[in-house]
């Protein structure tokens, strides 16, 4: 890039190689990537959307059609598409569901928009507009939400049935569903009457391939993928009085060199009994304190080992600290820096410790712990795939089940408020007297889109679809109908128990827009040049192409 005195010289701005691109051709470019994107993830949208093979450059396989997951593993250059994945994943982060659907908004948003940019409407009138279309969108949507009482558990199996409705478990989801809402009951915390705070890193997630999905539990405890250290030791304790330590059973050794001089064989075999005799006396203080099972985040040595054994007690060594935090969670035990601090108060409580073999591998399972505020979903499955793709529908769950009982409001799903805020918004559009009322317009059309691309991944017809849906809206008044995916109709869905997070809208609403405002306002791309020897910028230097799907 170069501009000219009145003398003709050239300036140079940009190294040598950088490429830019200006104007209605990075409108374009952008505009293409995001449309991209949107494509990729479109025919995975709702129950009836279809699932991608996702083969990693290692061979590794992977089937889903979790959007989160989709758009993590397909590998894009370009900038503004590496934005759309940005905008999934923060979704994904803060809500745990619709990741596809804030895709599939923006990318209407942005083809929607380019009509109107083509029809010469100013991008920044557009951006005015979509901004203001977005904050009544909100409004709607409160004013269609149903508030509910977060405790009801027949209402929140509604939500987490809805939430699986659309993903490869879906024929298992009501088993899954109960794990899912005991599981974020147990660890909510009452902040104040009906106000709740749930942190799911309280639930662990322990997964085993073998036996099938029904056989997925619940444990009121935690499940620890590590072996009791040694052979002598109880293999089941009922009554369990647990120790959790985050020192190590063993003699540390000092910060700084040092000599001994030993002289003398009796010198030597004083100097090891002195060090039994120390780990002897670490092990006698844990007896004394009544505990029957030590817990250690670091090592424990032969000697200790043995010394426990022979008292009795069960003990695991090297347990990850986010491990030993749920344990003092579950168990109500005190995590212990030194064994000379230790007293019967420090101590934690479960009605079972006990080695299973679970397949090939021994866990132990810690149970039976009474109002624990940490707990742990034990998945099973009957391949790899499968049981990844339950990992991930069960976190999707908990995400659903974790917004609606923080904020207890919800509204039907299957599209029916995306119709009814889309209609809204062209009632309100028509208020407007300058031309962002053609920017409201194609914003209540992109909002439209969604229940449309369910009806299109179901084999409806859209064009039809859309007629009936906008009549039907506009009849009940009420967020009520929308599409039937299975039966292949529109249909009343709050009678079919459909219900999201009204969360979740809010913030598929305000990602969305936010994304297409930012990629609306960019007209000039600069890249900077490869390095020697590199490769050259992607996508064909200044982003000229994008790779198809």
């Amino acid at each position: 890039m170069s501009a000219y005195q009145q003398g003709r010289v050239p300036i140079l701005l940009l190294k040598e190689g950088a490429t830019e691109t200006k104007g209605e051709d990075a409108r374009k470019n952008s505009f293409a990537a995001v449309k991209l994107i949107a494509q990729v993830i479109r025919s995975s949208l709702g129950p009836r959307g279809m699932d991608k093979m996702l083969v990693g450059s290692t061979g590794d396989v992977t089937i889903t059609n979790d959007g989160s997951t989709i758009l993590k593993e397909i590998d894009v250059e370009h900038p503004v598409a590496k934005m759309m994945v940005e905008v999934a994943k923060s979704v994904d982060n803060e809500a745990g569901d619709g990741t596809k659907s804030v895709v599939v908004l923006a990318g209407s948003l942005i083809e929607n928009a380019e009509e109107l940019i083509n029809k010469d409407v100013h991008p920044t009138i557009v951006v005015e507009g979509y901004r203001e279309a977005s904050k009544k969108a909100i409004e709607f949507l409160k004013k269609i939400s149903i508030e509910i009482d977060p405790k009801d558990k027949a209402f929140l199996s509604k939500i987490s049935l809805t939430s699986m409705a659309s993903k490869l478990v879906t024929t298992n989801s009501q088993v899954l569903s109960g794990i899912v809402i005991d599981a974020a009951l147990n660890v909510a915390e009452e902040l104040e009457k009906n106000k709740f705070k749930i942190d799911l890193d309280n639930i662990k997630v322990e997964k085993k391939v073998g036996a099938s999905l029904h056989d997925s539990q619940l444990i009121q405890g935690i499940v620890m993928d590590k072996e009791i250290v040694h052979d002598g030791m109880p293999k089941k304790i009922e009554g369990a009085k647990i120790v959790l330590l985050n020192s190590a059973l063993e003699i540390e050794k000092t910060k700084f060199d040092a000599k001994l001089d030993i002289s003398s064989p009796d010198q030597m075999q004083n100097f090891l009994n002195e060090e039994e005799r120390m780990l002897k006396s670490m092990v006698d203080k844990i007896s004394a304190s009544g505990a029957n099972v030590v817990i250690c985040q670091k090592g424990i040595d032969d000697i200790a080992q043995n010394y426990l054994a022979k008292a009795g007690i069960i003990a695991l060594r090297r347990i990850k600290e986010s491990d030993m935090s749920k344990l003092s969670k579950a168990t109500g035990a005190r995590i212990v820096t030194n064994t000379d601090e230790l007293s019967k108060d420090d101590i934690g409580h479960a009605e079972l410790v006990e080695e299973r073999k679970v397949e090939t591998d021994k866990w132990v399972f810690i149970e039976g712990c009474k109002n624990p505020k940490s707990v742990t979903i034990l998945i099973r499955g009957g391949s790899k795939t499968l049981v990844d793709e339950a990992e991930r529908s069960i976190h999707d769950a908990l995400m659903a089940i974790k917004d609606v009982i923080e904020y207890p409001y919800v509204v039907v799903g299957g599209g029916a408020s995306e119709a009814v805020v889309s209609r809204k918004l062209r009632e309100w559009s028509a208020s407007l007297a300058s031309r962002k009322q053609l920017a409201v317009e194609k914003y209540a059309d992109a909002v439209e889109s969604i229940p449309l691309v369910l009806a299109e991944n179901a084999g409806m017809s859209v064009i039809d679809t859309q007629a009936q849906l906008r009549t039907k809206s506009k009849e009940a008044g009420k967020a009520r109908y929308g599409i039937d995916v299975f039966k292949g109709k529109i249909a009343d869905l709050s009678s079919r128990d459909i219900y999201e997070p009204l969360s979740v809208k809010n913030q598929i609403i305000n990602s969305a827009t936010e994304a297409a405002c930012l990629i609306l306002r960019i007209d000039d791309i600069i890249s900077a040049g490869a390095p020697k020897g590199g490769a050259p910028p992607p996508g064909g230097g200044g982003y000229g192409g994008m790779p198809e799907y």
